[in-house]
């Protein structure tokens, strides 16, 4: 909402713009011996300014989904504060400690997930050990005050201020790891105040979007050619996490949020998932935990990872490249689960 005081005729108008936090103020010079109105001149510039603001905005508010918390009297309303509700499984597929790894922190919005890369195992090392050390760091990172928002670096970051940084979390995670091995990595962080979820994406991990039970979003892979993910590490040939991909995504309470390392998303469809959610009262008022929904589709996905004869993810990707498999890919196997909801 615009706001502009024009009391008779001014050479001093101004304008206030609530939803950007700018306000403006222009000085008429005096040409009132010229006959000259330098008032007009200044309140002309103030009403293209505040008109360049309102298309911004619009424009903003069309790209990034984000809702005007003001009303049309230029009062701030009251906004919804979010918050994440998760549950989680783990399957290594040796019932060992396997390759996976993943944390959960309710207190700060933040989840994350990493897969420790298996071909580490022809040297004798397990990449397990990589996976687990950097998602405690991880965790360990998502309380240092140093890795929250506090400017923007992107325009699409705008309403992750005063949240956790993912990419930040990342970065601090990676540089204290010092395992030998490799994985790959997936952290989320839902800011509380505009519902706004900021990703970061290394490799083949990843995650899913749903609302009202549909998907409406899947994080895209990085990988350089089949079954070879990009891959956070130590030796020369790894990656760093300036490779990552990043993205803000606008949430609304009731979506759900299906995070899982390639395990999870070698081995089911988006529409599996889906069936699960409603199954499950996903979506709505959440009649199971999440928790529960993550054994459900982690144990399907165990299934069908076994399974030799129908189609998975992972058998059209091959073929896709020019490979033939049948059926499911056996892995380790980690789900989270998480709701946004409103408090």
């Amino acid at each position: 909402m615009l706001i502009a005081k024009k009391p008779g005729r001014v050479e001093d108008p101004r304008f206030v713009f609530p939803e950007k936090q700018t306000i403006g103020v222009a000085d008429g010079v005096g040409w009132a011996k010229t006959d000259v109105d330098a008032g007009d001149y200044a309140g002309e510039q103030m009403m293209l300014t505040e008109a360049t603001l309102s298309l911004f905005m619009l424009k903003y508010v069309n790209h990034n989904g984000i809702i005007n918390h003001n009303n049309s009297y230029g009062q701030e309303t009251k906004r919804n504060l979010h918050e994440m509700v998760c549950g989680s499984v783990y399957l290594a597929k040796d019932n060992k400690l396997g390759e996976d790894a993943h944390f959960i922190c309710p207190e700060k919005l933040t989840i994350g997930v990493a897969d420790g890369v298996g071909g580490w195992a022809n040297k004798g090392i397990d990449a397990g050990e990589y996976a687990r050390e950097l998602m405690n760091n991880a965790f360990i990172a998502v309380h240092n005050p140093n890795n929250i928002n506090e400017q923007k670096r992107k325009r699409k970051a705008a309403d992750m201020i005063g949240a956790v940084d993912p990419r930040k979390v990342l970065q601090e995670a990676y540089a204290k790891t010092k395992e030998k091995g490799s994985s790959t990595a997936c952290i989320l962080s839902l800011n509380k105040e505009s519902g706004v979820l900021h990703a970061v994406n290394v490799g083949d991990s990843g995650f899913l979007l749903f609302r009202n039970n549909k998907v409406v979003y899947q994080s895209p892979t990085q990988q350089r050619r089949f079954n070879c993910p990009y891959q956070l590490g130590n030796s020369i040939s790894s990656d760093r996490p300036d490779c990552a991909w990043e993205e803000w995504i606008q949430t609304v309470p009731g979506d759900m949020l299906v995070l899982g390392t390639d395990g999870l998303l070698d081995n089911m469809f988006p529409s599996e998932i889906e069936k699960v959610l409603v199954q499950g009262g996903g979506g709505g008022d959440l009649d199971l935990d999440c928790g529960t929904l993550a054994s459900r589709i982690a144990n399907l996905a165990l299934y069908n990872s076994f399974d030799k004869y129908n189609p998975s993810p992972f058998s059209e990707n091959a073929r896709k490249a020019g490979f033939e498999h049948k059926g499911g890919k056996i892995d380790d196997i980690t789900v989270i689960v998480a709701q946004v909801v409103a408090l």
